[in-house]
């Protein structure tokens, strides 16, 4: 790698995005709707834009969040399928690029190593690593006012695997689904699944339609939940209504039903499991032993898994595929031998074990050279971190699509740009009371979050370091809620 440095702004950039995916676009549409004054870039460290929605190629990738509601409010979703497969999503974020011009603002294929944020210069200088088109690396060092990171949550670089014993005696083939070979070949083939999550719930229906058999190999169950592929509100509500006012009514119907549902599987858990298991029974049949669908802890522990149309029950009554709960004993050269004594036999095994959780995108962030360490900081309304000052994080909700909170994030920095400019300021950084006692950032069970969580920021137990898991709450408090609230705190 050449040592060469090459600054390609002619001075400080306003802000800096890190991430072109739906989080990163979404932040620059913003910033040229309400901001058009402020210079910006964003830098992706893959050849396209999309971010998870480039990344993942396994067959059947899709949302299990609606797209009116991972879709944003100013450019309706007009497909008939309100769960969306990846290739049209990612075509979605493309086309936000494409209208606004961003595309044009985007530099592909630069990796960001670091970001040091100077006191005195009152900016940031960031690093990063830029691959030309035959291959070659260089390091680029840029500068801005502000920081945005879409980068989202998770290491593109490797997925969780766990130590399988004796994996290596396997014949067959081992795959993950962050990195689906595009020549992989399952028809007619046997093949096994492990995992219980939303990835695991979306391959089985999708590789069931050409395999042999698919057998779905759980530690422990997961909720799964029936929903339809199409909205016919929303149908119906385009028949007779322009389609922006069609897509902000289905858009809050969606909001409001899965704040509902939410507070009530938190506050009659019991009530509310019985009915999700109702619902799988009537789907799966009396044959089938529901101790495959029925998790050890309360709904919203973790993300419920949706399956369009009951396509996952479907295979499974039909014989496709199958659900098998038990843990594993060891690989065998012919398949996985569990610990009751079976065997699956396996001529390609899919390791469906989940993400491993990073922290910004595994940038190195310091402050006038002193290294931040992220876990003991407190996130602002879920959105900023204390004492770290211009740095904006997007996370998006766990009970309710990303977009809702990454679009309020993006509204929310352009109103902190305006406000700033407004009063001559150069510095905005949230400052913790030290009475305020730490909480964990999620409260979530998922084996990704409890495996990251020391990565992971805290929360507060008071507003406005409180992360609210609620779109209402946080669109008064982040929308309509003061700038200026005596927390934050400006130079």
């Amino acid at each position: 790698m050449s040592t060469a440095k090459q600054q390609f702004q002619p001075s400080p950039l306003d802000v800096l995005i890190i991430g072109a995916g739906l989080s990163g676009i979404g932040a620059a549409r913003a910033l040229t709707d309400q901001c058009p004054d402020k210079r910006y870039q964003i830098l992706e460290r893959r050849a396209a834009i999309g971010g998870t929605w480039d990344l993942f190629k396994y067959p059947g990738i899709r949302s299990d969040s609606d797209m009116y509601t991972l879709s944003y409010s100013y450019k309706p979703w007009t497909h008939r399928k309100a769960i969306a497969d990846g290739p049209d999503i990612k075509r979605y974020i493309e086309e936000i690029a494409e209208e606004s011009g961003i595309d044009n603002h985007i530099r592909f294929q630069r990796k960001v190593l670091s970001a040091n944020w100077s006191s005195a210069e009152a900016l940031w200088t960031v690093t990063a690593i830029a691959t030309d088109h035959e291959g070659q690396e260089h390091e680029e060092v840029l500068q801005a006012r502000m920081l945005s990171v879409c980068a989202g949550y998770y290491s593109y670089d490797e997925g969780y695997h766990p130590d399988f014993p004796n994996e290596a005696d396997f014949k067959g083939q081992i795959v993950h689904p962050q990195f689906w070979p595009e020549d992989l070949d399952y028809s007619g083939k046997r093949v096994v699944v492990i995992g219980s999550g939303a990835t695991a719930v979306t391959l089985v229906p999708a590789l069931a339609k050409t395999a042999e058999h698919v057998t779905m190999l759980q530690r422990s169950p997961s909720y799964v939940v029936s929903r339809p592929l199409e909205d016919g509100f929303a149908q119906n509500v385009q028949k007779w209504l322009p389609m922006p006012t069609a897509h902000r009514l289905t858009r809050w119907k969606n909001v409001l039903l899965g704040s509902f549902f939410f507070r009530i599987a938190r506050n009659k858990p019991e009530m509310f499991k019985e009915r999700l298991l109702h619902m799988v029974r009537a789907q799966v049949g009396p044959e089938l032993d529901m101790k495959h669908f029925t998790p050890s802890y309360k709904p919203w522990d973790q993300r419920l898994c949706a399956v369009p149309d009951g396509d996952l029950f479907h295979d499974i009554r039909a014989g496709r595929a199958s659900i098998v709960t038990d843990t594993i004993d060891s690989f065998t050269a012919d398949g996985i031998r569990l610990t009751s004594g079976e065997e699956l036999s396996a001529d390609i095994i899919i390791t469906a074990t989940g993400l491993k959780l990073n922290a910004l995108g595994d940038v190195k962030v310091s402050v006038d050279d002193e290294p931040v360490a992220f876990g003991e900081h407190m996130a602002y309304k879920g959105m900023m971190l204390s004492d770290i000052p211009n740095l904006i994080l997007t996370f998006g909700y766990t009970n309710a699509s990303w977009t809702l909170k990454a679009e309020l994030t993006s509204n929310y920095t352009c109103r902190l740009l305006q406000y700033m400019d407004r009063n001559g300021y150069r510095v905005a950084v949230p400052r913790r009371d030290a009475q305020v006692q730490d909480a964990p950032f999620l409260n979530f069970t998922s084996g990704y979050v409890q495996r990251g969580k020391a990565m992971l920021p805290k929360q507060g137990d008071r507003k406005p370091w409180q992360v609210h898991q609620n779109y209402l709450q946080d669109t008064l408090a982040i929308q309509y809620g003061r700038v200026n609230d005596g927390v934050m705190q400006f130079q």
